[in-house]
């Protein structure tokens, strides 16, 4: 059974300095782009009941509210389905937000990056700190009560008491998640060519920035390792499901899906896309590359692994397999053993890559 979809929008006015995912800033395709992705959502879905759909891109925020109403007229869900759209705080308006709401969207991902106007435009983003709050007072005035906040730190010129002014401000606001993303400097974007030698010196503050949210953010619940949230009701049930490995759609250009132990993904050429909508790339997971996945994904959870369930699933005795490896890491005090199996530790989450690196063809 597949409950949850994600559908990507690829389009922006501009792409962001730091961003290496696949969008264009070329609007005029997004009208076909819309019925293409129509076509492939009717030839692949199965009419199964959604609990979450998840507009990502890019900024979906761009459609207008007819193509979002004729994508979401595909599915079959109720008012009990989690449905987010990831948006831009320029492109929010009182009335477009109150459009949304009617069409049953009942979570926004705000993509506010930071409230620094100078990092802001090194960023690359299209937005100002004014924009951020106009969004966040049309957000408010139609009481829509289900949002996120996202963050970006540890950016190049961007000091630990910069950080901790963004992370004062959003306390201010008090929205109900929050997620915090350390750049990452990929190849192909605008950031590459300018800080792919960042030293050592720069990675290490932003750890010590990560350590600072979690020290400041102590009123919210420290639910994975990006995410933050009031309470349970307002965890995103889409992320859960890709880190509880649950099965999933993925739709539009280079969408990728996951339904019984195969991953699938869509082409990255928006033309190809919309010449043939339906072609895919699969593979199949090996048993092992499984339970890598369950580790990798258990571990970012603030409960970590629960072992039962593994070795029930997959009849196996991880404990043992990776012994040597739980041992080492709980010596150090990056892992901790729970009730029912074992998760990270703040010391390991820092180190975490390093850590899940050692999973790895055991």
């Amino acid at each position: 059974m597949v409950n949850c979809v994600y559908i990507h929008i690829p389009f922006c006015e501009k792409k962001c300095n730091y961003c290496a995912f696949c969008s264009y800033s070329v609007l005029s395709y997004i009208d076909d782009y819309v019925n293409t992705l129509v076509k492939e959502i009717k030839f692949h879905y199965k009419n199964e009941k959604c609990k979450t759909i998840y507009f990502g891109g890019g900024t979906p925020s761009l459609l207008n509210e007819k193509q979002i109403e004729k994508i979401l007229s595909c599915f079959n869900y109720d008012k009990s389905a989690e449905i987010t759209l990831e948006a831009n705080p320029c492109t929010i308006t009182k009335e477009k937000i109150s459009n949304l709401k009617k069409l049953g969207i009942n979570r926004l991902s705000l993509g506010v990056q930071n409230f620094n106007d100078n990092i802001l435009s090194n960023l690359g983003r299209n937005h100002t700190a004014k924009d951020i709050y106009n969004a966040l007072e049309c957000i408010y005035d139609v009481d829509f009560d289900n949002f996120s906040i996202d963050l970006m730190y540890g950016l190049p010129k961007q000091s630990i008491k910069q950080w901790e002014e963004t992370l004062d401000e959003v306390i201010k606001i008090s929205p109900p998640h929050i997620s915090l993303y350390g750049l990452k400097i990929e190849e192909g974007t605008k950031f590459y060519k300018l800080y792919k030698d960042m030293s050592d010196k720069e990675k290490d503050i932003q750890a010590d920035m990560f350590q600072l949210a979690h020290d400041k953010l102590k009123k919210y619940n420290h639910y994975e390792f990006s995410n933050f949230a009031k309470n349970k009701k307002y965890f995103s049930k889409h992320n859960s499901a890709y880190w509880l490995r649950k099965n999933y759609y993925g739709f539009g250009l280079s969408a990728s899906g996951f339904i019984e132990n195969k991953r699938y993904t869509n082409t990255f050429n928006i033309k190809e896309y919309i010449k043939n909508p339906l072609k895919r790339s699969y593979a199949s997971l090996s048993k092992t590359e499984e339970i890598e996945e369950e580790i990798f994904l258990g571990l970012r959870l603030a409960e970590g692994i629960n072992f039962k369930k593994i070795n029930e699933k997959y009849n196996i005795d991880i404990y043992k397999k990776y012994k040597n490896i739980f041992n080492k890491f709980s010596n150090d005090g990056y892992l901790v053993k729970t009730k029912d199996g074992i998760k990270l530790t703040l010391k390991g989450v820092l180190i975490s890559n390093e850590i899940l690196c050692e999973f790895i063809d055991v």
